[in-house]
C-alpha cells in the first residue's frame, strides 16, 4: 500500500540541487518533475534541471554533474519511469540504472536520489506520479533536502 506523502517545509539553507529527468514516459515524469521543483523551491533551494532521452541516460548525466558542478551540488534527484513490457528489457534497464546511481553516490559522496521507477503498468505510474497524495517527485525532493542536511552535518 502506498504511503501518503506529507508536505513539510524543509529549509535548504542555500542548497544547490539538480534534477535529472527522463523525457521518455513524459506524462508521468513531468508530473514528478513539477512536484520535485515545487518542493525544492518552497524550501528556498536553487534548482538546475537536466532532461535526458530515457532512463538509461540518467546515470551518465548524474556522474557528470557530481564531478563538475560548481558550486558543488547538495544532492541530485533522478526521475524516470520504466514500464515493463513483454521482454526482460525493462528489468535490465532498471537494474543497470540502479547500480550506476549507487556507484555515483558512493564514489562522489553526494546524495543521488533514485526515483527511476520500474513499474508493471500505467495504472501504477498514474498512482505514483499523477496522484498528488502519492507523488514520488515530491518525496524525492524531501529526501534530497534531508540528505543534504545529513551530508552538511559531516562537514561541521
Amino acid at each position: 500500500m502506498l504511503r501518503k506523502i506529507q508536505s513539510k517545509k524543509l529549509p535548504a539553507r542555500g542548497g544547490n540541487f539538480a534534477i535529472i529527468a527522463s523525457k521518455y514516459n513524459a506524462r508521468f515524469v513531468d508530473a514528478m518533475l513539477r512536484a520535485a521543483q515545487m518542493e525544492l523551491k518552497r524550501a528556498g533551494a536553487k534548482v538546475q534541471i537536466v532532461r535526458v532521452p530515457g532512463a538509461f541516460e540518467i546515470p551518465v548525466a548524474a556522474a557528470k554533474l557530481a564531478r563538475t558542478s560548481s558550486p558543488p551540488l547538495s544532492a541530485i534527484i533522478c526521475l524516470g519511469i520504466i514500464l515493463r513490457g513483454e521482454t526482460t528489457h525493462a528489468q535490465h534497464i532498471g537494474e543497470a540504472v540502479s547500480d550506476a546511481l549507487m556507484q555515483i553516490q558512493v564514489a562522489r559522496e553526494i546524495p543521488v536520489i533514485h526515483e527511476v521507477l520500474l513499474l508493471e503498468n500505467e495504472a501504477q505510474a498514474h498512482k505514483r506520479c499523477l496522484d498528488k497524495k502519492h507523488n514520488r517527485g515530491r518525496e524525492a525532493a524531501q529526501t534530497a533536502l534531508k540528505m543534504a542536511r545529513v551530508m552538511k552535518s559531516f562537514r561541521g
